[in-house]
């Protein structure tokens, strides 16, 4: 589902995509690519206290193999569509 993210993200060190979030499943995973080219990723943990955002943070960065720290929300933090941000490697 990230082959061609990844791919990006090795070429020009830094990718954006959306995410629409499904907090409250039962397992983290990439479920499709929507029409409008967001990615669905259902994230084991609930909408609270930033615990899905965290989730979800862990989840791209094992995917993207890359720090916590250089995958940021750009937009949609506290809402179910996301900004997302992939940095190769810090500034």
């Amino acid at each position: 589902m990230f082959k061609a993210l990844i791919n990006e993200l090795a070429e020009k060190e830094s990718v954006q995509f959306y995410v629409r979030a499904r907090p409250g499943m039962p397992v983290t995973k990439a479920v499709s690519l929507m029409d409008d080219e967001s990615i669905k990723i259902d994230i084991a943990a609930v909408a609270e206290g930033g615990k899905a955002n965290a989730e979800l943070i862990t989840y791209l960065s094992k995917e993207f193999s890359v720090g916590k720290d250089q995958i940021k929300i750009v937009s949609g933090a506290t809402a179910r569509h996301k900004l997302i941000r992939i940095l190769q490697s810090l500034p």
